[in-house]
Protein backbone atom coordinates (compact mmCIF):
# COMPACT_ATOMS: atom_id res chain seq x y z
CA UNK A 1 0.00 0.00 0.00
CA UNK A 2 1.40 3.41 -1.33
CA UNK A 3 -0.21 6.59 0.67
CA UNK A 4 1.02 10.56 0.19
CA UNK A 5 4.12 12.11 -1.58
CA UNK A 6 1.43 13.61 -3.78
CA UNK A 7 2.29 16.80 -3.83
CA UNK A 8 5.99 15.59 -4.03
CA UNK A 9 4.21 13.74 -7.32
CA UNK A 10 3.11 17.25 -8.22
CA UNK A 11 6.12 18.98 -8.10
CA UNK A 12 8.06 16.09 -9.87
CA UNK A 13 5.07 15.90 -12.56
CA UNK A 14 5.45 19.50 -12.94
CA UNK A 15 9.06 19.28 -14.07
CA UNK A 16 8.47 16.36 -16.58
CA UNK A 17 6.24 18.06 -18.40
CA UNK A 18 8.48 21.56 -18.85
CA UNK A 19 11.25 19.06 -20.19
CA UNK A 20 8.19 17.75 -22.67
CA UNK A 21 7.04 20.95 -23.41
CA UNK A 22 10.07 23.08 -23.98
CA UNK A 23 12.54 20.20 -25.33
CA UNK A 24 14.83 21.20 -22.82
CA UNK A 25 16.66 19.72 -20.15
CA UNK A 26 15.59 19.80 -15.96
CA UNK A 27 17.60 19.24 -13.23
CA UNK A 28 16.23 18.12 -10.16
CA UNK A 29 17.93 17.48 -6.34
CA UNK A 30 16.21 15.79 -4.29
CA UNK A 31 17.18 15.28 -0.54
CA UNK A 32 15.85 13.79 2.57
CA UNK A 33 16.89 11.64 6.00
CA UNK A 34 18.17 7.46 5.12
CA UNK A 35 15.08 5.62 5.34
CA UNK A 36 12.77 8.41 4.81
CA UNK A 37 11.68 6.68 1.80
CA UNK A 38 13.09 9.08 -1.13
CA UNK A 39 14.15 5.62 -3.19
CA UNK A 40 10.36 3.98 -3.13
CA UNK A 41 9.02 7.48 -3.34
CA UNK A 42 10.87 8.17 -6.81
CA UNK A 43 10.11 4.25 -7.88
CA UNK A 44 6.31 5.00 -7.53
CA UNK A 45 6.56 8.05 -9.61
CA UNK A 46 8.62 6.56 -12.82
CA UNK A 47 6.17 3.67 -12.63
CA UNK A 48 3.28 5.62 -13.11
CA UNK A 49 4.65 8.18 -15.88
CA UNK A 50 4.78 6.89 -19.18
CA UNK A 51 8.86 7.73 -19.81
CA UNK A 52 11.39 5.87 -20.36
CA UNK A 53 14.00 6.05 -17.67
CA UNK A 54 17.42 4.51 -15.89
CA UNK A 55 17.76 4.38 -12.02
CA UNK A 56 20.97 4.00 -10.73
CA UNK A 57 21.77 3.61 -6.85
CA UNK A 58 25.47 4.04 -6.10
CA UNK A 59 27.08 1.81 -3.61
CA UNK A 60 30.56 3.52 -2.56
CA UNK A 61 32.18 1.46 -5.19
CA UNK A 62 35.61 1.95 -6.58
CA UNK A 63 35.08 4.66 -9.87
CA UNK A 64 35.92 2.14 -11.83
CA UNK A 65 33.05 -0.21 -10.33
CA UNK A 66 30.53 2.36 -10.69
CA UNK A 67 30.54 3.45 -14.14
CA UNK A 68 30.61 -0.41 -14.96
CA UNK A 69 27.22 -0.78 -12.56
CA UNK A 70 25.82 2.68 -14.32
CA UNK A 71 26.95 0.69 -17.80
CA UNK A 72 25.06 -1.98 -16.94
CA UNK A 73 22.14 -0.72 -15.70
CA UNK A 74 21.58 1.83 -18.77
CA UNK A 75 21.56 -1.56 -20.50
CA UNK A 76 18.63 -2.88 -18.27
CA UNK A 77 17.16 0.32 -18.94
CA UNK A 78 14.05 1.75 -21.33
CA UNK A 79 16.00 4.58 -22.47
CA UNK A 80 16.69 4.75 -26.02
CA UNK A 81 20.17 3.91 -25.86
CA UNK A 82 19.42 0.68 -24.05
CA UNK A 83 20.02 -1.44 -27.17
CA UNK A 84 23.38 0.39 -28.09
CA UNK A 85 24.80 -0.65 -24.61
CA UNK A 86 23.34 -4.46 -25.15
CA UNK A 87 25.18 -4.69 -28.13
CA UNK A 88 28.23 -3.93 -26.54
CA UNK A 89 28.97 -0.25 -26.28
CA UNK A 90 31.47 0.42 -23.30
CA UNK A 91 31.53 4.12 -21.92
CA UNK A 92 34.92 5.40 -21.50
CA UNK A 93 33.74 7.74 -18.67
CA UNK A 94 30.61 9.38 -16.81
CA UNK A 95 30.85 12.09 -19.54
CA UNK A 96 30.18 9.67 -22.64
CA UNK A 97 27.42 8.00 -20.68
CA UNK A 98 25.33 11.05 -20.03
CA UNK A 99 26.16 12.70 -23.64
CA UNK A 100 24.51 9.01 -25.37
CA UNK A 101 21.65 9.34 -23.03
CA UNK A 102 21.09 13.06 -24.03
CA UNK A 103 21.92 12.85 -27.82
CA UNK A 104 19.41 9.77 -28.33
CA UNK A 105 16.69 11.11 -26.01
CA UNK A 106 13.06 11.75 -27.75
CA UNK A 107 11.38 14.91 -26.71
CA UNK A 108 7.89 13.16 -27.10
CA UNK A 109 8.58 10.46 -24.62
CA UNK A 110 11.13 12.43 -22.36
CA UNK A 111 13.08 10.31 -20.47
CA UNK A 112 14.16 10.49 -16.79
CA UNK A 113 17.53 9.83 -14.95
CA UNK A 114 17.96 9.19 -11.83
CA UNK A 115 21.45 9.01 -9.50
CA UNK A 116 20.51 7.83 -5.73
CA UNK A 117 22.62 8.49 -3.46
CA UNK A 118 24.83 11.19 -4.89
CA UNK A 119 27.04 11.67 -2.23
CA UNK A 120 28.15 7.82 -2.58
CA UNK A 121 29.92 8.75 -6.35
CA UNK A 122 31.58 12.13 -5.15
CA UNK A 123 33.08 10.10 -2.03
CA UNK A 124 35.06 7.76 -4.28
CA UNK A 125 35.30 10.02 -6.77
CA UNK A 126 36.52 13.61 -6.58
CA UNK A 127 36.01 14.90 -9.74
CA UNK A 128 32.45 13.39 -10.07
CA UNK A 129 30.81 16.83 -9.25
CA UNK A 130 32.87 18.33 -12.17
CA UNK A 131 32.04 15.96 -14.42
CA UNK A 132 28.01 16.04 -13.60
CA UNK A 133 28.05 19.99 -13.87
CA UNK A 134 29.94 19.57 -17.51
CA UNK A 135 27.73 16.73 -18.31
CA UNK A 136 25.01 18.91 -17.82
CA UNK A 137 26.18 22.48 -19.67
CA UNK A 138 26.82 20.95 -22.37
CA UNK A 139 24.69 17.93 -23.19
CA UNK A 140 21.93 17.24 -20.65
CA UNK A 141 20.66 21.33 -20.31
CA UNK A 142 20.40 21.03 -24.07
CA UNK A 143 18.11 18.05 -24.73
CA UNK A 144 15.02 16.81 -23.57
CA UNK A 145 15.77 14.89 -20.51
CA UNK A 146 14.88 14.98 -16.78
CA UNK A 147 17.48 14.75 -14.17
CA UNK A 148 17.30 13.95 -10.78
CA UNK A 149 19.98 13.68 -7.81
CA UNK A 150 19.35 12.06 -4.83
CA UNK A 151 21.31 12.12 -1.52
CA UNK A 152 20.81 11.36 2.19
CA UNK A 153 23.36 13.21 3.75
CA UNK A 154 21.57 16.51 3.84
CA UNK A 155 24.47 18.81 4.57
CA UNK A 156 26.47 17.43 1.56
CA UNK A 157 23.38 17.98 -0.38
CA UNK A 158 22.91 21.65 0.43
CA UNK A 159 26.55 22.35 -0.05
CA UNK A 160 26.33 21.03 -3.46
CA UNK A 161 24.82 24.19 -4.75
CA UNK A 162 26.15 26.47 -2.58
CA UNK A 163 28.13 29.56 -4.53
CA UNK A 164 31.39 28.50 -5.50
CA UNK A 165 30.56 24.92 -6.35
CA UNK A 166 30.28 23.39 -10.08
CA UNK A 167 26.59 22.29 -9.57
CA UNK A 168 25.96 26.11 -8.30
CA UNK A 169 22.32 27.31 -10.22
CA UNK A 170 21.86 24.28 -11.85
CA UNK A 171 19.00 22.16 -10.19
CA UNK A 172 16.13 23.76 -11.09
CA UNK A 173 14.01 22.68 -7.92
CA UNK A 174 14.83 21.36 -4.79
CA UNK A 175 13.29 18.80 -2.76
CA UNK A 176 13.34 17.41 0.70
CA UNK A 177 11.25 14.52 1.28
CA UNK A 178 9.90 14.61 5.05
CA UNK A 179 8.80 11.71 6.32
CA UNK A 180 5.14 10.26 6.37
CA UNK A 181 2.85 12.64 8.42
CA UNK A 182 0.51 11.62 11.13
CA UNK A 183 -2.30 11.80 8.94
CA UNK A 184 -0.25 8.99 6.44
CA UNK A 185 0.88 7.49 9.07
CA UNK A 186 -3.03 6.99 10.50
CA UNK A 187 -3.91 6.33 6.86
CA UNK A 188 -1.34 3.73 6.47
CA UNK A 189 -2.19 1.72 9.09
CA UNK A 190 -6.03 2.04 9.66
CA UNK A 191 -5.58 3.68 12.97
CA UNK A 192 -8.09 5.67 14.87
CA UNK A 193 -6.70 9.62 15.26
CA UNK A 194 -5.29 8.65 18.72
CA UNK A 195 -3.31 5.74 17.58
CA UNK A 196 -2.18 7.44 14.78
CA UNK A 197 -0.68 10.26 16.71
CA UNK A 198 1.01 7.21 19.06
CA UNK A 199 2.06 5.82 16.50
CA UNK A 200 3.80 8.84 14.93
CA UNK A 201 5.69 9.56 18.34
CA UNK A 202 6.80 5.79 17.75
CA UNK A 203 7.97 5.49 14.46
CA UNK A 204 8.60 8.53 13.25
CA UNK A 205 6.58 8.15 9.91
CA UNK A 206 10.08 6.58 8.74
CA UNK A 207 8.08 4.06 5.79
CA UNK A 208 9.83 1.06 6.77
CA UNK A 209 9.12 1.34 10.70
CA UNK A 210 5.64 2.51 10.32
CA UNK A 211 4.86 -0.44 8.02
CA UNK A 212 6.01 -2.95 10.54
CA UNK A 213 3.26 -1.59 12.38
CA UNK A 214 0.40 -4.27 11.85
CA UNK A 215 -2.62 -2.47 10.94
CA UNK A 216 -5.56 -1.99 13.33
CA UNK A 217 -2.94 -2.45 16.33
CA UNK A 218 -2.47 -0.68 19.09
CA UNK A 219 0.58 1.21 20.73
CA UNK A 220 1.09 -2.30 23.52
CA UNK A 221 1.05 -5.16 21.17
CA UNK A 222 3.31 -2.91 18.56
CA UNK A 223 6.17 -1.78 21.15
CA UNK A 224 6.09 -5.81 22.92
CA UNK A 225 6.41 -6.99 19.23
CA UNK A 226 9.26 -5.25 18.05
CA UNK A 227 11.47 -4.98 21.41
CA UNK A 228 10.73 -9.44 21.65
CA UNK A 229 12.32 -9.33 17.60
CA UNK A 230 15.80 -7.76 17.46
CA UNK A 231 15.73 -7.68 14.11
CA UNK A 232 13.04 -5.31 13.96
CA UNK A 233 12.77 -2.14 12.21
CA UNK A 234 12.00 -0.32 15.68
CA UNK A 235 15.31 -1.76 16.71
CA UNK A 236 17.56 -1.98 13.76
CA UNK A 237 16.62 1.03 12.08
CA UNK A 238 17.73 3.51 14.36
CA UNK A 239 21.41 2.04 15.07
CA UNK A 240 21.44 2.36 10.75
CA UNK A 241 20.73 6.47 10.88
CA UNK A 242 22.75 6.97 13.93
CA UNK A 243 26.09 4.76 12.32
CA UNK A 244 25.63 6.36 9.00
CA UNK A 245 25.10 9.93 10.18
CA UNK A 246 27.85 9.91 12.74
CA UNK A 247 30.50 7.59 11.69
CA UNK A 248 33.43 7.27 14.30
CA UNK A 249 32.39 10.76 16.12
CA UNK A 250 32.41 9.77 19.94
CA UNK A 251 31.34 13.17 21.06
CA UNK A 252 28.75 13.80 18.51
CA UNK A 253 27.16 10.50 19.52
CA UNK A 254 27.79 10.99 23.14
CA UNK A 255 25.99 14.48 22.97
CA UNK A 256 23.35 12.84 21.14
CA UNK A 257 22.72 10.29 23.86
CA UNK A 258 22.76 12.85 26.10
CA UNK A 259 19.52 14.89 24.49
CA UNK A 260 18.03 11.34 23.54
CA UNK A 261 17.70 10.81 27.32
CA UNK A 262 15.88 14.22 28.09
CA UNK A 263 18.22 16.25 28.57
CA UNK A 264 17.65 20.03 26.68
CA UNK A 265 19.42 22.78 27.83
CA UNK A 266 23.49 23.31 27.45
CA UNK A 267 24.57 22.57 30.85
CA UNK A 268 22.39 19.91 31.13
CA UNK A 269 24.03 18.31 27.82
CA UNK A 270 27.53 19.24 29.25
CA UNK A 271 26.97 17.47 32.14
CA UNK A 272 25.08 14.38 30.83
CA UNK A 273 27.84 14.13 27.79
CA UNK A 274 30.76 14.40 30.52
CA UNK A 275 32.70 17.21 28.58
CA UNK A 276 31.86 20.96 27.04
CA UNK A 277 33.21 24.26 26.11
CA UNK A 278 34.69 23.36 22.39
CA UNK A 279 34.07 20.47 22.13
CA UNK A 280 30.30 20.23 22.83
CA UNK A 281 29.73 23.02 20.60
CA UNK A 282 31.57 21.24 17.50
CA UNK A 283 29.49 18.10 18.41
CA UNK A 284 26.11 20.49 18.87
CA UNK A 285 27.31 21.86 15.50
CA UNK A 286 28.04 18.45 13.92
CA UNK A 287 24.29 17.65 14.71
CA UNK A 288 22.58 20.58 13.69
CA UNK A 289 24.09 20.54 10.75
CA UNK A 290 23.09 16.84 9.80
CA UNK A 291 19.38 18.25 11.00
CA UNK A 292 19.54 15.59 13.40
CA UNK A 293 18.65 18.39 16.31
CA UNK A 294 16.82 21.25 16.56
CA UNK A 295 16.75 24.42 18.51
CA UNK A 296 14.19 25.79 20.37
CA UNK A 297 13.52 29.59 21.83
CA UNK A 298 11.02 30.79 23.93
CA UNK A 299 8.73 33.01 22.10
CA UNK A 300 7.61 36.33 23.52
CA UNK A 301 8.15 39.64 23.38
CA UNK A 302 11.15 39.88 25.66
CA UNK A 303 14.22 37.69 24.72
CA UNK A 304 14.45 34.65 27.25
CA UNK A 305 18.78 35.27 27.24
CA UNK A 306 20.21 31.44 27.69
CA UNK A 307 17.29 29.97 27.66
CA UNK A 308 18.01 27.84 24.20
CA UNK A 309 16.21 23.83 23.84
CA UNK A 310 17.97 21.48 22.39
CA UNK A 311 15.85 18.12 21.18
CA UNK A 312 16.37 15.41 18.72
CA UNK A 313 14.59 16.60 15.41
CA UNK A 314 12.60 13.77 14.40
CA UNK A 315 10.07 11.75 16.73
CA UNK A 316 11.46 8.41 16.05
CA UNK A 317 14.98 8.61 16.47
CA UNK A 318 14.20 10.26 19.75
CA UNK A 319 12.10 7.42 20.79
CA UNK A 320 14.55 5.48 19.93
CA UNK A 321 17.30 6.85 21.78
CA UNK A 322 15.22 7.08 25.13
CA UNK A 323 13.53 3.79 24.60
CA UNK A 324 14.93 1.19 22.21
CA UNK A 325 19.28 1.84 22.79
CA UNK A 326 19.31 2.04 26.35
CA UNK A 327 17.13 -1.63 26.08
CA UNK A 328 19.46 -3.06 23.52
CA UNK A 329 21.22 -5.56 25.68
CA UNK A 330 17.76 -6.97 26.81
CA UNK A 331 16.41 -7.09 23.56
CA UNK A 332 19.33 -8.91 22.07
CA UNK A 333 19.33 -11.69 24.97
CA UNK A 334 15.39 -12.15 24.99
CA UNK A 335 14.33 -10.16 27.66
CA UNK A 336 11.67 -8.02 26.27
CA UNK A 337 10.08 -7.94 28.47
CA UNK A 338 12.74 -5.61 30.86
CA UNK A 339 12.35 -3.44 27.74
CA UNK A 340 8.84 -3.22 27.51
CA UNK A 341 8.14 -2.84 31.20
CA UNK A 342 10.92 -0.16 30.88
CA UNK A 343 9.30 1.79 28.31
CA UNK A 344 5.83 1.69 30.10
CA UNK A 345 7.57 2.99 33.15
CA UNK A 346 7.73 7.01 31.37
CA UNK A 347 5.81 6.50 28.33
CA UNK A 348 3.01 8.74 29.47
CA UNK A 349 5.28 11.69 30.76
CA UNK A 350 7.17 11.20 27.47
CA UNK A 351 4.45 11.61 25.38
CA UNK A 352 3.53 14.49 27.04
CA UNK A 353 6.97 16.31 26.10
CA UNK A 354 7.36 14.46 22.90
CA UNK A 355 3.24 15.66 21.22
CA UNK A 356 4.22 19.20 21.59
CA UNK A 357 6.25 19.90 18.28
CA UNK A 358 3.62 18.30 16.79
CA UNK A 359 0.37 20.26 17.72
CA UNK A 360 2.69 23.29 16.85
CA UNK A 361 3.56 22.00 13.71
CA UNK A 362 -0.32 21.13 13.18
CA UNK A 363 -1.45 24.43 14.54
CA UNK A 364 1.19 25.96 11.87
CA UNK A 365 -0.70 24.11 9.06
CA UNK A 366 -4.01 25.68 9.57
CA UNK A 367 -2.98 29.27 10.15
CA UNK A 368 -4.20 32.00 8.88
CA UNK A 369 -7.24 31.23 10.98
CA UNK A 370 -9.77 33.80 12.44
CA UNK A 371 -9.53 31.46 16.01
CA UNK A 372 -6.19 32.10 15.77
CA UNK A 373 -6.18 36.14 15.81
CA UNK A 374 -3.27 36.90 13.72
CA UNK A 375 -1.00 34.60 14.26
CA UNK A 376 1.32 32.64 11.70
CA UNK A 377 4.04 31.08 13.85
CA UNK A 378 3.39 28.68 17.05
CA UNK A 379 6.10 27.93 19.38
CA UNK A 380 6.32 28.07 23.41
CA UNK A 381 7.39 30.31 26.38
CA UNK A 382 9.62 29.28 29.50
CA UNK A 383 12.10 31.01 31.42
CA UNK A 384 15.55 29.34 32.57
CA UNK A 385 13.59 28.46 35.73
CA UNK A 386 10.39 27.16 33.94
CA UNK A 387 8.16 29.15 35.92
CA UNK A 388 6.56 29.62 34.16
CA UNK A 389 6.29 27.52 31.08
CA UNK A 390 3.59 27.04 28.33
CA UNK A 391 3.13 24.94 25.70
CA UNK A 392 1.78 26.79 22.80
CA UNK A 393 2.20 30.73 22.03
CA UNK A 394 1.35 32.12 18.46
CA UNK A 395 2.80 35.17 17.05
CA UNK A 396 2.31 36.99 13.76
CA UNK A 397 5.91 37.54 12.97
CA UNK A 398 8.98 35.45 15.13
CA UNK A 399 11.31 38.12 14.46
CA UNK A 400 9.70 40.87 15.24
CA UNK A 401 7.10 39.82 18.27
CA UNK A 402 5.60 42.92 19.60
CA UNK A 403 2.36 40.76 20.60
CA UNK A 404 1.41 37.59 21.42
CA UNK A 405 -2.00 36.42 19.57
CA UNK A 406 -2.31 33.07 21.28
CA UNK A 407 -1.45 31.13 24.74
CA UNK A 408 -2.16 27.71 24.47
CA UNK A 409 -2.06 24.33 27.07
CA UNK A 410 -1.72 20.71 26.00
CA UNK A 411 -2.84 17.97 28.37
CA UNK A 412 -1.89 14.48 26.67
CA UNK A 413 -3.25 11.97 29.22
CA UNK A 414 -4.49 8.95 28.99
CA UNK A 415 -7.71 9.05 30.91
CA UNK A 416 -8.27 12.25 32.65
CA UNK A 417 -9.69 15.06 30.38
CA UNK A 418 -8.68 18.65 30.10
CA UNK A 419 -10.79 20.07 33.13
CA UNK A 420 -11.57 23.72 34.63
CA UNK A 421 -8.33 23.65 36.83
CA UNK A 422 -6.63 23.17 33.78
CA UNK A 423 -8.39 26.00 32.02
CA UNK A 424 -8.01 28.26 35.45
CA UNK A 425 -3.96 27.49 35.25
CA UNK A 426 -3.54 28.22 32.10
CA UNK A 427 -5.23 31.63 32.34
CA UNK A 428 -3.15 32.39 35.53
CA UNK A 429 -0.26 32.17 33.45
CA UNK A 430 -1.45 34.59 30.53
CA UNK A 431 -0.13 37.63 32.29
CA UNK A 432 3.08 36.74 32.72
CA UNK A 433 4.09 35.95 28.97
CA UNK A 434 5.78 39.09 27.65
CA UNK A 435 3.39 40.53 25.13
CA UNK A 436 -0.11 39.06 26.12
CA UNK A 437 -3.04 40.64 27.74
CA UNK A 438 -6.63 39.90 28.47
CA UNK A 439 -7.25 40.04 24.85
CA UNK A 440 -4.35 37.21 24.25
CA UNK A 441 -6.47 33.93 23.08
CA UNK A 442 -6.70 30.70 25.40
CA UNK A 443 -5.71 27.55 23.51
CA UNK A 444 -6.42 24.15 24.90
CA UNK A 445 -5.54 20.48 23.53
CA UNK A 446 -6.40 17.37 25.17
CA UNK A 447 -5.64 13.62 23.71
CA UNK A 448 -9.19 12.66 25.77
CA UNK A 449 -11.30 15.75 25.47
CA UNK A 450 -12.58 17.95 27.51
CA UNK A 451 -14.49 18.26 30.55
CA UNK A 452 -18.51 19.61 30.42
CA UNK A 453 -17.82 22.85 32.00
CA UNK A 454 -14.51 23.58 30.08
CA UNK A 455 -16.97 22.78 26.76
CA UNK A 456 -20.24 24.82 27.79
CA UNK A 457 -17.92 27.88 29.48
CA UNK A 458 -16.16 30.70 28.36
CA UNK A 459 -12.67 28.87 29.66
CA UNK A 460 -10.80 28.99 26.68
CA UNK A 461 -11.42 30.11 23.34
CA UNK A 462 -9.75 26.96 21.00
CA UNK A 463 -10.14 23.40 21.54
CA UNK A 464 -8.12 20.89 19.56
CA UNK A 465 -7.99 17.34 20.18
CA UNK A 466 -6.44 14.09 18.22
CA UNK A 467 -9.04 14.37 15.54
CA UNK A 468 -8.19 18.17 14.63
CA UNK A 469 -4.28 17.63 15.17
CA UNK A 470 -4.21 15.09 12.31
CA UNK A 471 -6.44 16.22 10.41
CA UNK A 472 -4.46 19.69 10.14
CA UNK A 473 -1.47 17.84 8.22
CA UNK A 474 -3.60 17.69 5.53
CA UNK A 475 -2.10 21.17 4.64
CA UNK A 476 1.08 20.51 2.98
CA UNK A 477 4.20 22.51 3.85
CA UNK A 478 6.06 23.93 0.57
CA UNK A 479 9.23 22.36 1.20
Amino acid sequence: MFVGRQHYFRALGAELEKVRTGGEGDFVLVRGRRQVGKSRMLTEFLATNDAPFVYYQATRKTPEQELLAFTETVAASTLACADQVRAGLVFKGWGAAFALIARTADRRRSPIVVIDELPYLMDGDPDFEATLQKAWDHDLERSPVLLIVVGSDLAMMRALVTYGRPLYGRPRRELTVAPLSPREVGELRGLSAEDALDAYLVTGGFPLVALSWPRGANLAGFVSDAFADPASPLVVVGERMVNAELPGDLNARAVLTAIGAGERAFTQIANAAGFGGTSLHRALTTLKRKDVIARDVPMSAMPQKKSDRIRIADPYLRFWLRFVEPSLPDVERGRADLATARFWGSWDSYRGRAIEPVVRDAIERILPDARFGAARVVGGYWTRANDPEVDLVGVADASAIERVEFAGSIRWRERKKFGISDARDLAAVRPRIPGAGVDTRLVAVSRTGFEVDVTRGKLVDVRLGPREVVAAFAHQVPR
